[in-house]
């Protein structure tokens, strides 16, 4: 009874991935965004210049300069957004990071379960990280499948479906 119980704990943990990335993916594909309008935005502000490669002497100062870099980049193009495309970008972040951190949350849990079967079955200990690579990958797998046959896969959002 104690391996069964194991078992349905590692199968609920997974599932409890698979959900929040499969719900979160539905979600953010329905989300109304103004993709054309926010890419002209994007192209109308100048990117950048990167810092010297010099700079990755000096790691955390080349990091500091990228980000600045970025940084600036970023709220030029935020005041270029009309109020919609901002309240939308706003919203489309708050959704996907919800929704990420149902599924990291759950995915640590899982990471638990899975340790715990893997004691369980006297596995070896290194088999740990594979079994988590190959279940993070069906969590995966499961979201773009089900995303690809329903419709709701890149061409949809691009307005080329």
């Amino acid at each position: 009874m104690h391996q069964l119980i194991a078992w349905a704990g590692f199968l609920g943990a997974w599932l409890l991935v698979a959900g929040p990335l499969y719900q979160g993916a539905i979600e953010l594909s329905e989300e109304e965004m103004d993709r054309e309008g926010m890419e002209a935005s994007m192209a109308s502000v100048a990117r950048p210049k990167s810092p010297s490669p010099w700079w990755w002497l000096l790691p955390p100062v080349m990091y500091f300069l990228a980000r600045r870099r970025n940084n600036a980049f970023r709220q030029a193009v935020l005041a270029e957004l009309t109020p919609a495309q901002r309240q939308q970008r706003t919203s489309f972040i708050n959704k996907a990071t919800g929704w990420f951190t149902v599924a990291t949350g759950a995915a640590l849990l899982a990471v638990e379960q899975t340790w715990e079967v893997i004691g369980r079955q006297h596995w070896p200990t290194w088999l740990l990280w594979p079994l988590i690579i190959v279940m993070l990958i069906a969590s995966v797998l499961n979201t773009a499948l089900r995303m690809a046959r329903d419709g709701r896969g890149g061409e949809r959002r691009h307005g080329t479906a």
